[in-house]
């Protein structure tokens, strides 16, 4: 086989000789048959050479000649009837003739935006990279495109299937290497050339097209192993097409030597779908690769077919992908953003197809996207971050925005277009870049039409996903907490993390517990499994161990079953809570529970409570953002920094302060504060944490014995809060003041009166304020009371009333 390693020949016969070994955990009879063609179509490629470079005589009879009339089917043809095509059904920023990005800062009002170009593009020019979280990365102008850069270790040229056996400690990490074989480069060398026209740009593009195809013959390496990693080489490739249209150095011999691979891209990705594989954003964005090639290379004699095939499954795995309520299937923010850029490009390039003369919509797709970008707007922290929940890969369908990696608000930017969302647009701010590379200036003025808009409530629950969101506001200096109460996600779990019931919290619009991210896959196991832990989290741990245990990469042997017990969101007030049994398979079997109150504008009480029989060591593990500076008090009483303040309340429990790691892309990861508060007990046990976000003068909160149950007092120069926790409802808890059987109970007490200002009660029957009794004998779900004078106004969940206490 041509560009294979000969010395290899024997070993690769002797491994494929039996190809339906590797078929194991069939589940149905489409599977047996799509499974096994790609395992016999992988053997013949390896074992009787059908892999390898086709001719241009050959790559002449994969196209439909009915495109060309009388005209042959030679480069400059084909050149021409692709850039015709473009102008038509490609995206308007590159492809429609006359349209200049020469002014994008005059667009974008971002002069930013233009040097971020040129000077990553200056960068490649010089041989250095941004790849992944490794930046400046020295690869060279002669570039070896089977080399991981980091580790200098280089795959073979084998069979793309007996990649998967090597192990990383022998060709370096797949995912640096994929990284810069997807060729986004090619995109930031296409937009420096129509910037600036300077052709140094397009003559770095062409070498490295050119040197790419001479090194990677069809099928052979580690460049063809992932049908996805084909898939975004193919976008990138068509993107930079229409971006070097202008130029000289790109020839139409140039064209059709790339259209040729391109034609071999779409066969391979055609063949080896990850549909049982990899059925997540793996099958969606093979898809869309498909759709691009279909829709932008019409005259492929396949084209037709793919458009279809490519379709049929964007439009099927959404509604397998993306939950009723928006959130992805796999519990990974970063797999969200990916999932609505894929249909963004899908739905975007079918509104331009010219098959039924009008765009045709389709109202579930357009449905679920729209609950997907909901949930990333919502999800979003103050500052305009994403928290990177679950994995992170560190990759982009394209790199379309100069911003950092875990801001998605560009992709938000067109969402608000798209949906015509003043909610969008607000979240979005001013990260329209995005914007306009997918809508042209057209879309800018669209965007800038939609008048923002705050969300009618702030604080969000997606049941479905699992997934919660407090907060008190959605301005960029409010307070915002997020919980996690999904499943570890969908399939293997593969892109989950043993998070649950962890919480990730802003305050005063600054992120400080933070989720630590990904930082690897495949550099070690043991960072992989460091980073995806339960102790990497913002939650509980008993004896050390994990709520869901690593397994393989991207396995698992064991997943902790979360369930969400309430969820209730007031203007005053959040109060959520939940439990899980990832820790059922100790020989005392542990359940976990936590409940999280946000009294809005103030901060917030968690509890929780570790449900045992026996004596067990507790761990609640707090990861703060890397530029947050935290000590520990002097006494070991609470751990504050500038803008919080942490207390927790234990049996006999101790702070620890450690540093840990905090990665906000993959491949990168920076030292940061780490915070652990341990203890042991028998049986039942349980802790109380607040929350608080600073301005001025820290509060300061106390444990006070009360009956049947837990009590805290919170002080600050200007008021006292009382808040109890009833363990036996069945006697109302008198402290002076009120006497409650509620579950929860808050009040709020200034020197100025014997009664309290406000309370806040959460499931019970019974409240007396200073024996004036209020109620009585009737089931509340919450009350929420404000003192005017001498009345009371009483908000619960079943409605209004007040009463009169003078």
């Amino acid at each position: 086989m041509s560009g294979l390693n000969q010395n290899s020949e024997s070993s690769q016969h002797k491994q494929m000789s039996r190809p339906f070994e590797k078929i194991k955990k069939i589940r149905s009879l489409d599977e047996v048959i799509t499974r096994g063609g790609q395992v016999i179509s992988a053997y013949a490629e390896n074992r009787f050479g059908e892999s390898g470079s086709m001719s241009n005589e050959e790559f002449v009879k994969r196209i439909d000649a009915g495109y060309f009339g009388r005209s042959p089917i030679i480069a400059e043809s084909l050149w021409q009837r692709f850039f015709e095509n473009g102008e038509k059904v490609f995206f308007p920023s590159v492809a429609a003739r006359g349209n200049s990005i020469a002014d994008i800062s005059s667009i974008l009002d971002r002069s930013d935006v233009r040097a971020h170009i040129i000077d990553k593009a200056d960068r490649i020019l010089s041989g250095r990279f941004d790849i992944l979280g490794y930046r400046n990365v020295y690869v060279g102008s002669d570039i070896d495109w089977h080399r991981d850069p980091i580790s200098q270790k280089r795959a073979p040229l084998q069979h793309w299937k007996e990649i998967d056996r090597i192990p990383a400690s022998e060709v370096g990490d797949r995912k640096v290497v994929w990284e810069l074989n997807r060729h986004q480069h090619f995109f930031i060398l296409g937009a420096a050339h129509r910037l600036t026209g300077d052709e140094r740009y397009a003559n770095c593009f062409v070498e490295h097209l050119s040197s790419w195809i001479s090194q990677n013959p069809p099928g052979v390496g580690i460049n063809w192993s992932s049908s996805l990693e084909v898939s975004f080489r193919t976008m990138s490739w068509i993107w930079a097409f229409h971006l070097f249209r202008d130029s000289d150095s790109f020839t139409p011999k140039h064209f059709m030597e790339a259209a040729n691979y391109l034609y071999r891209h779409g066969r391979h990705i055609e063949k080896y779908l990850s549909k049982y594989f990899s059925p997540n954003t793996h099958l969606t964005g093979e898809a869309l690769g498909l759709y691009y090639l279909g829709t932008q290379f019409p005259y492929f004699r396949r084209a037709a077919s793919w458009r279809k095939l490519a379709s049929e499954i964007l439009l099927a795995e959404a509604e397998k992908q993306i939950h009723s309520d928006g959130v992805y299937f796999e519990q990974s923010t970063w797999y969200q953003k990916y999932t609505v850029d894929i249909y963004t490009h899908f739905i975007i390039l079918r509104s331009l197809q010219p098959s039924s003369g009008s765009y045709v919509s389709h109202s579930k797709l357009e449905e679920l996207l729209g609950k997907a970008f909901d949930y990333l707007s919502t999800v979003a922290m103050p500052d305009g971050t994403t928290p990177l929940i679950g994995d992170d890969d560190g990759g982009s369908l394209l790199p379309l925005s100069s911003a950092p990696p875990n801001d998605f608000r560009g992709s938000l930017a067109v969402g608000s277009v798209l949906f015509s969302s003043g909610e969008m647009r607000s979240c979005a701010g001013n990260e329209i870049e995005v914007v306009f590379w997918l809508l042209g200036e057209a879309g800018i003025n669209t965007f800038r039409s939609i008048s923002a808009s705050a969300p009618d409530m702030a604080s969000r629950d997606f049941g479905v996903g699992g997934q919660y969101v407090m907060r008190d506001g959605s301005g960029e200096l409010d307070n915002y907490l997020h919980i996690d109460c999904g499943e570890i996600g969908a399939l293997s779990g593969g892109h989950g993390h043993a998070d649950t019931l962890s919480i990730v919290a802003a305050l005063n619009g600054k992120c400080i517990l933070v989720d630590p991210g990904t930082y690897t896959y495949h550099e070690s196991m043991e960072m992989r499994d460091l980073f995806r832990s339960t102790a990497a989290h913002n939650t509980l741990t008993v004896d050390g161990r994990s709520s869901s245990e690593p397994g393989s990469t991207f396995g698992w042997h064991s997943r902790a079953n979360a369930t969400a017990e309430k969820w209730i969101s007031q203007p005053r007030f959040d109060h959520f809570e939940g439990s899980h049994d990832g820790y059922r398979r100790l020989e005392d079997p542990v359940t976990h529970r936590r409940s999280v109150l946000f009294l809005k504008g103030d901060y917030w009480v968690i509890r929780d409570e570790a449900d045992a029989q026996r004596v067990h060591e507790y761990d609640l593990h707090f990861h703060f953002d890397a530029d947050v500076d935290v000590s520990v008090s002097g006494d070991g009483s609470f751990v504050e920094g500038q803008g919080f303040k942490l207390h927790t309340f234990g049996d006999d429990g101790f702070w620890q302060q450690k540093e840990s790691w905090v990665s906000r892309v993959h491949g990168n990861k920076k030292n940061a504060a780490y915070c652990r508060y341990s203890a042991a007990g028998v049986g039942k046990q349980e802790f109380f944490t607040f929350l608080f976000p600073v301005i001025g003068e820290s509060p300061n909160v106390s444990e006070v014995p009360v009956d049947f149950g837990r009590a805290f007092v919170v002080r600050t120069g200007v008021f006292t809060d009382l808040f109890i926790f009833a363990d036996n409802q069945s006697e109302s808890t008198d402290n002076g003041v009120f006497a409650s059987n509620f579950r929860y109970s808050w009040a709020r007490l200034t020197d100025s009166g014997e009664f309290p200002d406000e309370m806040l009660l959460i499931g019970g029957d019974s409240l007396s304020i200073r024996g004036i009794e209020i109620f009585a004998g009737q089931p509340l779900e919450f009350a929420n009371i404000r003192r005017l004078g001498k009345e009371l106004y009483i908000s619960t969940d079943e409605g209004l009333w007040t009463a009169d206490i003078g």
